[in-house]
């Protein structure tokens, strides 16, 4: 079967990254029999650079007449003095608002291979970990009112808006239910509905649409005990599901629980099979074309495209097993390298990784 993937390579480390998932797909293509028809498009500081915009029309509707989009990474100093509608970052918000994609999922896993990166005490941790963040993307104080006004005794307030509609929190909390029902069927709804109004409606719409799925345990949780209990005892966690600011927060410290961003893709989904797929590094400007980047959050990235908007679970699967083997076989790039293991290149990982692409 034919799929049109839509890639976009981005800025700084980008364009090495996204060749090497470029070079998966072509294998899974090979070893499964499928087609994929990449098409790459600029956005972000490039963009910029070509166009004067970071989000060129042409790259939306590139978007949305394929199966599904891979980005490799936008942004770096060069550009930071740009209003922020200019800058690269703002092709990101105008893809998801663009494109209806209102669920970002955040896998945290931790590999056996690389336990000893992560910082906390293996008492604590264990020998893995596997949490699932599903993240609001669309609603929230990122997308709700906002601006500056001057007072009547002079002074200037700043102000942002939090607000949800219960059709946004129904959507993303059935995105979530019916992920855990892939999982270990574990839910943690995440808010601050002891505070905020805003949270009183997500946890009465989380609540309520918990009742469609009675095989999985919901359990609620205040989001500063939620970032406490991450580090005290991450392993209690399967699915947290939350709204855009607070699953900002705590996909990031999720990942770097499990010791390196290098490792971690993301999702980003609408109501469709549609979806963007990156990793959820930066564009490490200082080393773009030096061969050194890690090329592994991209190629998983990848796989999750492979599963969520393809549905190519086997293939998906076999990405995701030929990533570990190379991590069996003591293959690492700088980011990940300790005593012992052997140093590869961005080109180097991408080629053993696409070696190891079987049917199993």
């Amino acid at each position: 079967m034919d799929y049109r993937i839509t890639i976009i390579p981005g800025d700084g480390i980008g364009p090495d990254i996204a060749e090497q998932a470029k070079r998966v797909l072509e294998q899974v293509g090979t070893v499964f029999g499928h087609t994929f028809t990449c098409t790459s498009v600029l956005a972000g500081g490039a963009a910029y650079d070509a166009t004067g915009h970071p989000l060129p029309a042409d790259t939306v509707c590139a978007c949305t007449q394929s199966d599904a989009v891979l980005l490799a990474a936008v942004g770096g100093p060069a550009w930071d003095t740009l209003p922020g509608h200019l800058r690269p970052e703002a092709a990101l918000l105008g893809l998801r608002a663009q494109l209806g994609l209102f669920a970002n999922l955040r896998p945290a896993i931790m590999y056996p291979q690389l336990s000893e990166a992560c910082p906390i005490k293996p008492s604590v941790i264990g020998s893995s970990l596997d949490i699932m963040v599903v993240r609001e993307l669309t609603g929230g104080i990122y997308f709700g009112e906002r601006g500056q006004r001057t007072l009547a005794d002079g002074t200037v307030q700043a102000y942002d808006t939090m607000s949800y509609r219960e059709d946004e929190v129904e959507r993303i909390a059935r995105r979530a239910f019916d992920i855990a029902m892939l999982r270990g069927r574990r839910v943690t709804s995440v808010d601050k509905a002891n505070i905020l109004e805003s949270s009183r409606l997500w946890r009465e719409v989380v609540t309520r649409v918990s009742r469609d799925y009675p095989e999985v345990e919901l359990s609620h949780m205040y989001v500063d005990n939620a970032a406490m209990q991450l580090v005290w005892n991450p392993s209690q966690f399967d699915v947290i599901v939350t709204t855009n600011m607070f699953g900002d927060i705590l996909s990031d410290e999720a990942s770097m629980i499990t010791g390196s961003i290098g490792m971690l893709p993301s999702a980003s989904l609408g109501g469709g099979s549609l979806g963007m797929y990156e990793p959820i590094h930066g564009s490490a400007p200082d080393i773009a074309g030096t061969d050194m980047a890690n090329p592994i959050a991209m190629v998983l990235s990848a796989a999750l495209m492979l599963r969520y908007s393809l549905g190519l679970s086997r293939e998906a699967e076999a990405v995701e097993q030929a990533v570990s083997q190379v991590l069996d076989g003591s293959w690492r790039t700088r980011d990940i390298m300790s005593e012992g293991m052997t140093l590869v290149g961005t080109r180097e990982m991408g080629r053993l990784i696409e070696t190891y692409i079987t049917r199993g």
